[in-house]
């Protein structure tokens, strides 16, 4: 066989190879457990919210495929670690502890927590939660922050596997208050079903808290992480991440 031909030939393959490694979609992972308005199921069985919609703007700067990936949210980091996923963006704060196992981002927002329980329950926070039981999804900042700073304060403690198992339990009065994200709970207090609840205090600043929320990326995926920073800034600068805020919680909470 011709040599230039083979040469041609194996070049002409390798080119192919890459262009379709280039047209790879990325793999953004976000809880198969639905997490509104954050990350939830539309009527017709897609997937949507706020982190979904400034996920795909993200890309969209980048100019990069995506797909979105449900993964549980138990086993996310380590989907992310095994190559399954290719980011984390499920409303994951930037903590030490989650720093020593994979990267993140620069922030795209930051939440505070909230104490959420009856509007006839008069509580003292945290002083008076000792004859109370508080619900918190585990896994989570929150549920580090009880462990940490609330440990002598409460009666007893109850971890969920998902957030919304925490939220009907306080509905049920299985719970007398529940610690979680403050923007979550802005949609929470919205339903029907919550309207005899509000929020009853805010969570201090506190290192359990982390530093914002960031997407999660594998270490040492320094190119991914230079284009989603440069693309969150562009999301930002631009009014899109504002406009997603306002469409999703009447307010702005991008950084």
């Amino acid at each position: 066989m011709n040599h230039s031909l083979m040469s041609v030939t194996a070049a002409a393959l390798l080119g192919l190879s890459a262009t379709a490694q280039a047209a790879e979609p990325l793999k953004i992972g976000i809880s198969a457990e639905p997490y509104p308005p954050f990350t939830y199921t539309s009527s017709d069985g897609e997937w949507t919210g706020f982190e979904v919609e400034l996920g795909m703007a993200f890309c969209e700067a980048m100019e990069r495929p995506c797909e979105i990936t449900p993964t549980g949210w138990s086993g996310i980091i380590p989907s992310l670690k095994a190559g399954r996923i290719d980011m984390i963006m499920n409303s994951m704060s930037i903590t030490e502890a989650r720093q020593r196992v994979i990267d993140f981002s620069d922030p795209y927002y930051f939440s505070g927590s909230a104490y959420v329980a009856a509007k006839d329950l008069t509580l003292e926070i945290p002083e008076g939660l000792s004859d109370y039981v508080l619900g918190v999804q585990a896994a989570t900042t929150q549920a580090t922050y009880a462990r940490r700073a609330l440990r002598d304060s409460v009666g007893d403690t109850r971890l969920y596997d998902q957030a919304e198992q925490v939220n009907r339990d306080l509905l049920a009065g299985r719970l007398d208050v529940i610690l979680a994200d403050k923007i979550a709970m802005i949609e929470f207090l919205q339903r029907d079903a919550a309207a005899g609840y509000e929020v009853k205090a805010t969570a201090p600043r506190h290192e359990a808290f982390g530093e914002g929320i960031g997407l999660g990326l594998r270490q040492g995926d320094d190119a991914l992480e230079a284009d989603l920073n440069a693309a969150i800034t562009e999301v930002r600068e631009d009014g899109t991440c504002a406009a997603l805020s306002e469409k999703y919680f009447a307010t702005d909470i991008c950084t």
